[in-house]
């Protein structure tokens, strides 16, 4: 069991008051989280005392600098089990990361009639990259069914699957519906076939224990700030012998290991070909110290916590006649709507109670052809949030109906 009321010592966010003078339940940790006092300290530590760059000095500060840096990496490698530290590509987030799959590998390894599977749950980072892609190569983007719940089934996966299917990209937990997609199955599936398997880990690295090599994925992005780390940093994941056939996206200064002036080009070997110019030097110190917290507190912890949280919200949500849900039985995020008001409007009356939500599409604007509903509130979780944050949110909730009173009465 986790020491809540401890943990929330170590967020200063936690700690004061919203501009409407109350406390701050932050209830929007799909979107991004909350960043405790050791990630800000790294960060800090780094602008402060040795603040030079990465992989280019011949002196002592440079080489602190490089040793904290590849840390970082080393740290990342053990937190999701992958085989090698090669394979570990620090990139600007987890748009970043599928971009330069979508680009690196799949416009270099597609043919025209090649089949891509994606679900209409899926974030516009899975989606739009692998669009594009198909546009170029005269591919076909296929989708693989949800059930009636919404949720991601190996059998839906063998009914898409054609002999023409090359990549499968999907998110490893959707970030509006919550499913937990089974991707053991799917990988073990897909390889049968030798089918390559993507997967969006944005919304389950930071909630669940991830192992790669357990699970098989290829390839697998995600994002720093979503796990108390620093914004505009991030990881693509792929296996080494893939990173190799991937082709940078971007070339420059430390991703080449010489070239000449008739144009030859030899490039490192991954992860620093895909690392051209000065990195984020600082989100990657703070990512690593994300990750020894979390690793501290522990991932099974955190997911056993957050199952508990959502469980009970739930429970009090459905004793409210004011509220639909959209995803009752996932484990992820919390998908809804106060009836007869609009999702925005929602979101504003809950601002006013210092309650921070999201309201909107999500960024998953092809899954309103599965929910038959244009935009939805989204309340998500994590290690640090209480049920006493959730007591208060279902108040708000029940004040819904009257929204306009709320503000103005």
């Amino acid at each position: 069991m986790l020491d809540v009321e401890s943990i929330r010592k170590d967020f200063p966010m936690l700690n004061g008051k919203t501009m409407h003078d109350h406390p701050l339940i932050y209830l929007d940790n799909g979107a991004t989280t909350l960043k405790p006092q050791a990630v800000i300290d790294a960060v800090c530590d780094y602008l402060t005392h040795y603040s030079g760059n990465a992989h280019r000095g011949d002196y002592d500060l440079s080489h602190e600098v490089d040793e904290r840096f590849e840390d970082a990496r080393r740290l990342i490698k053990d937190f999701i089990n992958a085989a090698r530290v090669e394979e570990i590509v620090f990139t600007s987030g987890s748009t970043d990361s599928l971009n330069m799959i979508a680009y690196g590998y799949g416009l270099n390894h597609l043919q025209a009639g090649d089949e891509i599977l994606l679900t209409v749950a899926e974030h516009a980072s899975n989606t739009l990259p692998w669009f594009d892609v198909a546009n170029k190569v005269g591919a076909i983007v296929h989708y693989i069914d949800l059930d009636e719940t919404g949720s991601l089934t190996l059998e839906n996966v063998k009914k898409a699957v054609t002999e023409k299917t090359k990549i499968i990209a999907i998110a490893e937990v959707t970030n509006v519906l919550g499913y937990d997609a089974p991707m053991k199955e799917i990988c073990n599936y897909a390889h049968e076939r030798e089918i390559i398997v993507v997967a969006d880990g944005a919304q389950s690295v930071p909630h669940q224990v991830t192992d790669v090599q357990a699970s098989g994925v290829d390839f697998l992005a995600f994002s720093g700030h979503k796990m108390c780390g620093p914004t505009g940093v991030g990881i693509m994941y792929g296996k080494y012998d893939l990173l190799c056939e991937t082709k940078p996206t971007r070339l420059g200064g430390g991703s080449n290991s010489r070239y000449n002036s008739c144009g030859v080009v030899t490039l490192k070997n991954p992860p620093y070909k895909f690392e051209a110019g000065t990195p984020n030097i600082e989100g990657v110190i703070g990512l690593g110290a994300a990750v020894e917290y979390l690793s501290k507190i522990g991932m099974d912890n955190i997911c056993a916590h957050e199952k508990e949280l959502r469980q009970y919200c739930i429970k009090k949500m459905q004793e409210l006649d004011n509220v639909e849900i959209y995803n009752v039985h996932s484990d992820g995020a919390v998908a809804f709507n106060i009836k007869g008001v609009f999702s925005q409007d929602a979101a504003s009356l809950f601002n006013t109670y210092g309650i921070a939500v999201r309201a909107g599409q999500h960024c998953a604007k092809i899954l309103d052809e599965f929910l038959n509903v244009s935009t939805t509130l989204r309340v998500s979780f994590y290690f640090y949030n209480t049920k006493e944050e959730i007591d208060q949110f279902i108040e708000v909730c029940k004040k819904g109906d009257d929204f306009l009173d709320a503000f103005f009465g």
